[in-house]
C-alpha cells in the first residue's frame, strides 16, 4: 500500500498536481512596500448531490442527535455561493515575510467524530497539536508528507508532532469511524490561505512582483469505497474514497504598497 501510495505522489508532482511540486527554498527577508493579495472563490452551476455516510460506530457520542448520517464535509458551499475550505496560495514565491500560521490551523480536535478544523495549516518543522474531546479511542492515521498512526484512548490528552516535510498530508480514522476526513498542508512558506465560510481569502505582505497564484479544493465526488481494517476490533470495514483534489492557476502582479484582487469561480464541470 505504501509504494502504491509514493506512487500516486510521485504521479501528482509530475503532472502539477501536487501542491508543492513546485516548492523552491524560502528565505525570510524584510518586506517593505508590500502589497495584498484578496479575493473570493465561488461557486458556479448546479450545487451537485452531495451523499451522507452512514454512522456505523459509537453512535452515542458521534451522533447525539439520531440522525444516523453525516456530512462528509468535502463541499461547503456559503449563501452567496462561496467555497469554504479551498486553499489559495502563491505557486513560485521564494522570499518574504516570516513562516507562520493561525493558531486554530495547527490544532486538531476529535469531536463528535470529526476533525475540527477539517483543513490543517502547518508550516513545516512546527508541531501540530492533537487532542480527542470524545470518550471513545480514535487513531489518527496519516499519509502523504507525514506517516503517523497515533491513537487517542483517552479524552482531552494532547499529542503534539513536529512536521518536518512540506506537503500534503491525509487523515483518516482507523479506530472504525471511516467517515472522518481532513486534509493537512505542511507549508513550506506562508502565503497560504484558507477560505472562510463565506470563500473569501487574504494573502498580506507580499513582496511586488509577478507571481502564479493556485486555488486548490481537495473534491467533493464520492469515487466509492476502500477496504481498512478497524485497530480496536480487528475487523475490515468500508471507509469513503474521494476522487482526485481539483486545482485552478492565474497569474497576479502586486504592486508596491497596493492591493490585488483575484477572483476564482469553480463548477461541477
Amino acid at each position: 500500500m505504501r509504494l502504491a501510495l509514493f506512487g500516486r505522489l510521485w504521479i501528482l508532482a509530475n503532472v502539477g498536481l501536487l501542491p508543492f511540486a513546485s516548492a523552491q527554498t524560502y528565505q525570510v527577508i524584510s518586506v517593505s512596500n508590500a502589497g495584498t493579495i484578496a479575493g473570493t472563490v465561488k461557486w458556479s452551476g448546479a450545487v451537485p448531490h452531495l451523499p451522507e455516510f452512514p454512522i456505523t460506530k459509537d453512535p452515542q457520542i458521534c451522533d447525539p442527535r439520531s440522525k444516523t448520517t453525516t456530512d462528509l464535509e468535502r463541499l461547503i458551499i456559503g449563501p452567496d455561493g462561496g467555497v469554504a475550505n479551498t486553499v489559495v496560495y502563491l505557486k513560485n514565491i521564494s522570499t518574504g515575510k516570516p513562516l507562520s500560521a493561525p493558531e486554530q490551523r495547527r490544532h486538531l480536535d476529535q469531536k463528535l467524530c470529526r476533525y475540527i478544523p477539517h483543513i490543517l495549516r502547518v508550516p513545516e518543522k512546527t508541531e501540530l497539536s492533537m487532542q480527542s474531546s470524545d470518550a471513545t479511542l480514535h487513531t489518527i492515521h496519516m499519509e502523504g508528507a507525514a506517516t503517523y498512526n497515533l491513537p487517542f484512548p483517552f479524552a482531552n490528552r494532547v499529542s503534539s508532532r513536529t512536521m518536518s516535510t512540506p506537503g500534503l498530508v491525509t487523515l483518516r480514522c482507523n479506530g472504525g469511524h471511516v467517515w472522518m476526513n481532513a486534509e493537512m498542508f505542511v507549508i513550506p512558506h506562508p502565503y497560504y490561505a484558507v477560505t472562510d465560510e463565506s470563500g473569501r481569502f487574504e494573502l498580506s505582505d507580499v513582496p511586488p512582483g509577478t507571481y502564479q497564484i493556485v486555488a486548490w479544493h481537495e473534491g467533493w465526488t464520492l469515487a466509492g469505497k476502500a477496504q481498512t481494517f478497524d485497530v480496536l476490533t480487528e475487523k475490515a470495514v468500508q471507509r469513503p474514497l474521494f476522487s482526485e483534489p481539483k486545482t485552478w492557476e492565474k497569474s497576479v502582479t502586486v504592486n508596491a504598497n497596493k492591493g490585488s484582487t483575484i477572483d476564482f469561480v469553480i463548477s461541477n464541470k
